[in-house]
């Protein structure tokens, strides 16, 4: 049987995955934290950049979708996974987003994130 799934709920718990494992995808960014034995845990956000309330519930409906179907068979056990939605990503077709969403669970579960992001310029 696959591992239940908990939704991510709490802001401190999106801060901390930022401070996680970052892979960065056309459609979205995944961000994958351990979690100290709380499970496998998601969650999503899609910025009002993105578009208005129907485009963004639309997005994270997809992404709800994707995430229930691959995070139990393919996500890191005892992490929280975060999804962020990207602005080409309600445009994207539904398999492709499927088979960049697996290569990014694949690349976590190898440790391979991307470089960390440079900080914004007036924050040094």
């Amino acid at each position: 049987m696959p591992p239940k799934l908990s939704v991510l709920t709490r802001r401190s718990d999106f801060l901390a995955a930022n401070r996680g494992l970052r892979i960065a995808r056309p459609g979205f960014v995944l961000l994958a934290r351990p979690n100290q034995g709380a499970g496998l845990r998601f969650g999503i956000t899609v910025t009002k950049k993105i578009g208005n309330a129907v485009v963004r519930n639309r997005m994270k409906r997809r992404f709800r979708a994707l995430v229930r179907e691959l995070l139990p068979d393919r996500g890191l056990p005892d992490h929280d996974h975060v999804l962020i939605g990207r602005e080409g990503g309600v445009e994207r077709d539904f398999a492709r987003l499927r088979e960049e969403l697996a290569a990014a669970l694949s690349r976590a579960h190898a440790g391979k994130g991307d470089p960390p992001r440079r900080p914004p310029r007036g924050r040094r």
